[in-house]
């Protein structure tokens, strides 16, 4: 309850005024459909069918003189009155209807907003400890959950509004009926309890299976070369099949505690009219004339009762969402690197410039603070500026940890990451961000145009400056041949592209944004000879135009690199030129160069 509460207060925050203004709009409309409805007391009166003395009913008084008229006369004047608050009650209501919808769906964006930018301002290590595909379904499926509950929300305080004006209504008529009513409308909250934590607990079933549907399915479409290829298509279709047996007796749980619910009503109400008429009959039998008018009050009564009571139970089932979302703001926040809005972009920000050298200075990190081994151990190592530096090693070493390091995304457990001797601080790790451009191993392209991919990175360059970045990176060759050109669509990530165009593409969008430090991490790991030749070209021709840093997968592809440095379990082995540690029999890297040659051979 915390959480929905949580969110209340939010939408109060978002709503102000006009969320009041729209409540007290909600009362308006209430005591317009009481007044149309006690207008029915001197109709029934004046066409003969029963007999209601309108002096006993508060500010009724006035119509008294309705009686002494023709009959057709003041029935048209009645019928007159009757549809113009009929109007202004559906006038007032339509308007009302459509600010609630305005307030409803403000609320719900702004709500997406905030957990997105808490998600873009939350850091690397955040997302490491995240499933992907559970983000995913807060920004989807829980949302939805948490814009029904709002939308619930604020038809729950129309029909609490509504229920007050219909009780002061019913109040004026007869007390001791009105307040039979309202004990049965208690009685019936009472043991409706159980419905409404039994709905909470569904809630909670609920949001588990969403997120392991969306997680198996994108595993499925992400791995659908290798379900094919494998004959695995049996047990990712058992797979669902569970799912779906689950699913089915989600549903059906839930669908029941709604059923189980509306028979309470159902049977409780009929129990109460029964009784309801008895007592008037028996109890209150000089009130003949006000047992219609009651009935219909209790006909618009009760509803408002069971409507409230539905509205909770819904609201309950829609509570684990609202926690899920609440708990995952929370953890953003805690783990907040950016700020402000403003440095979401980044185009405000000044890069900097390498001008000496970057620099660890006995750097350890571990993933895990409760692990007694590190990751990354002692680790000093200084790359001067404009020069090409390769990290190597067996997987899982910690090289591409130590290019995490250094751009900033984790930062060290002990230890310095300098930049032209300067400590990467927090202030200035959006600025060294800024000036660096990453290539991974597996190159990721959005679906689009080449020219959206290449302008996403800098929204202002030119035509000329796209096809330079392409020419460093080998790609304007197949660019030039495509139908479309520039204007070619590429398919989701990429895929009417071979594996080599990618890459080429995306080196040529890291090369757009002139970096000051190129990160290529094993990007031509997964290249035939040919495009990896073409690659390393381009490599070769950003030489001393700016801090070239490869993760090198096939150790003949950094013969030029100024200096190798080997990384054996998280620590630095060897470090120096190519041939200088190709010559040393006894090092790593000697080892790690035979066995590709002999696999080569």
């Amino acid at each position: 309850m915390n959480h929905l509460l949580y969110f209340t207060r939010k939408l109060h925050a978002y709503g102000g005024k006009v969320l009041y203004i729209n409540l007290v709009g909600m009362m308006l409309v209430g005591i317009l459909d009481g007044a149309g409805i006690l207008l029915l007391a001197p109709l029934l009166s004046v066409i003969g069918i029963v007999d209601i003395p309108l002096a006993s009913i508060p500010g009724l008084q006035l119509l008294s003189t309705l009686q002494d008229l023709p009959k057709e006369r003041a029935l048209l004047i009645i019928l007159a009155l009757f549809i113009l608050l009929v109007a202004a009650q559906g006038i007032i209501g339509r308007n009302l209807s459509l600010r609630e919808i305005r307030i409803h769906t403000g609320f719900v964006n702004q709500i997406r907003l905030e957990i997105y930018k808490a998600l873009l301002q939350a850091n690397w290590g955040f997302f490491m400890k995240k499933r992907k595909t559970d983000l995913i379904n807060s920004l989807t499926g829980e949302l939805a959950r948490v814009t029904n509950g709002a939308f619930l929300f604020l038809q729950l305080i129309a029909s609490v509004a509504f229920t007050i004006i219909q009780i002061g209504l019913a109040l004026l008529l007869s007390v001791k009926m009105t307040l039979f009513v309202l004990c049965c409308g208690l009685a019936v909250a009472f043991l409706s309890r159980r419905f409404i934590k039994q709905s909470r607990v569904i809630g909670s079933v609920t949001t588990e299976l969403a997120q392991n549907y969306l997680s198996g399915i994108t595993d499925h479409f992400n791995g659908m070369k290798d379900i094919k290829s494998n004959l695995l298509e049996s047990s990712r279709y058992r797979w669902l099949l569970d799912w779906s047996d689950k699913i089915a007796h989600e549903r059906y749980e839930n669908s029941k505690v709604r059923s189980n619910s509306q028979l309470l009503y159902k049977l409780f109400s009929a129990i109460m009219i029964a009784a309801f008429v008895f007592g008037s009959v028996l109890l209150f039998e000089n009130q003949g004339g006000y047992l219609l008018l009651i009935m219909v009050i209790f006909s618009r009564l009760w509803p408002r009762f069971t409507g409230i009571q539905a509205n909770m139970e819904q609201i309950a089932s829609s509570l684990p969402a609202f926690k899920a979302l609440m708990e995952l703001q929370e953890d953003c926040n805690a783990a907040k690197e950016l700020m402000d809005v403003d440095e979401l972009g980044g185009e405000h920000i000044m890069p900097l410039k390498l001008e000496q050298q970057l620099e660890c200075r006995q750097v350890y990190f571990r993933y895990d603070q409760r692990q007694h081994t590190f990751t990354l151990e002692a680790i000093n190592l200084r790359i001067e500026a404009n020069s090409m530096t390769a990290i190597v090693g067996q997987s899982g070493a910690g090289k591409s940890t130590l290019v995490d390091l250094m751009m900033g995304l984790i930062k060290p457990e002990l230890g310095q990451v300098l930049v032209d001797g300067k400590g990467l601080t927090d202030a200035a790790l959006l600025s060294i961000r800024r000036s660096i451009s990453y290539v991974p191993q597996e190159p990721f392209l959005f679906h689009g145009t080449i020219r959206d991919n290449l302008l996403m990175i800098d929204p202002q360059a030119s035509e000329a400056q796209m096809w330079e970045a392409m020419e460093f990176s080998s790609a304007a060759e197949f660019v030039h041949k495509l139908p479309q050109g520039l204007n070619t669509l590429i398919g989701d990530r990429g895929i009417r592209l071979s594996g080599g165009e990618r890459q080429r593409l995306v080196l040529a969008r890291a090369i757009l944004r002139k970096p000051s430090i190129l990160i290529l991490d094993e990007a031509t790991s997964a290249l035939d000879s040919l495009n990896e030749a073409r690659i390393q070209e381009a490599i070769e021709r950003l030489k001393g135009r700016m801090t070239v840093i490869v993760i090198a997968h096939r150790l003949t592809t950094i013969r030029n690199a100024d200096q190798v440095i080997v990384l054996d379990n998280g620590k630095i082995v060897q470090a120096g030129h190519f041939m200088m540690l190709a010559e040393d029999k006894k090092g790593l890297f000697s080892s790690l160069l035979g066995n590709q040659l002999q696999v080569a051979l």
